[in-house]
């Protein structure tokens, strides 16, 4: 089963920037995974479980790492990236 997810990351901190990176980093470094960032979101395409399976641990990492922040995330089954003919 294949998933879309749109994610939005928040740091609750004055810093934010080197956090939001280096979450969108370690989501590129995903080779199972086509990611798109925006200047809104990030959108991430791939199979349900791998998908899911990479947030879990890149989520805890950010919170380790860098401190509280919010993800506001959207989920929806298929794959809707552009790659895949969806626009």
């Amino acid at each position: 089963m294949k998933l879309s997810v749109e994610i939005s990351m928040y740091p609750l901190k004055d810093e934010y920037i080197p956090a939001i990176q280096h979450f969108i980093d370690r989501l590129n470094t995903h080779p199972d995974l086509h990611v798109l960032t925006n200047t809104m979101s990030t959108q991430i395409f791939g199979d349900y479980d791998i998908v899911m399976d990479v947030l879990k641990k890149e989520m805890r990492l950010s919170y380790e790492q860098f401190g509280r922040a919010i993800f506001v995330c959207k989920f929806i089954d298929g794959d809707l990236s552009p790659v895949a003919g969806n626009v």
